[in-house]
């Protein structure tokens, strides 16, 4: 800051810039402790992760992202675990796929404690006639959550669908 002013002048030039470089501080300080306790996780299922057909639960073998210490994930593993209560936003992608013609359907859910969450029941579209039947379930939702729950996203479906790719984000909002 540039203080072109007389010398009587000169102190209340200083006592803006001191008082513009302390609110910097404290700006910086909040968010600095807002981001401590941030807590995300991304898994990534690909091609080979899940080679069972039909109703399963789906495994992630790549953490892409993990903050925090409020999620745990084994990679390969089906279950997320929450090791501390609290409010989770939970967005997911579901890529199934049925090979060869006729109509198909899966839905998905995402599962608490080996409970499936009906709230959380995504009803896909049945599919016709197509070559190579393929769909993508997205949601997002808010759950409580409790220190111990173990989490699961669930592919269902009678049919023999398989599902080649999937991603979960999770994130610790309360």
């Amino acid at each position: 800051m540039n203080c072109s002013c007389k010398p009587k002048k000169n102190l209340l030039c200083l006592k803006i810039l001191i008082s513009i470089l302390i609110y910097i501080v404290l700006i910086l300080l909040i968010c600095s402790l807002n981001n401590k306790n941030k807590s995300i996780l991304t898994a990534i299922a690909v091609k080979g992760d899940n080679t069972q057909l039909g109703t399963t639960t789906i495994k992630f073998s790549q953490n892409e992202l993990v903050i925090g210490n409020a999620l745990a994930h084994e990679q390969g593993s089906d279950e997320i675990n929450i090791n501390k209560s609290g409010i989770y936003q939970v967005s997911y992608q579901l890529f199934g796929i049925k090979e060869g013609r006729g109509s198909f359907n899966f839905n998905s859910a995402l599962i608490v404690n080996n409970n499936v969450i009906d709230s959380t029941f995504n009803d896909g579209p049945v599919i016709e006639d197509l070559v190579n039947n393929r769909n993508t379930l997205t949601s997002t939702v808010i759950l409580q959550l409790s220190e111990g729950d173990v989490l699961k996203l669930g592919g269902i479906s009678i049919e023999d669908i398989s599902y080649e790719k999937a991603r979960i984000d999770i994130e610790k909002i309360d």
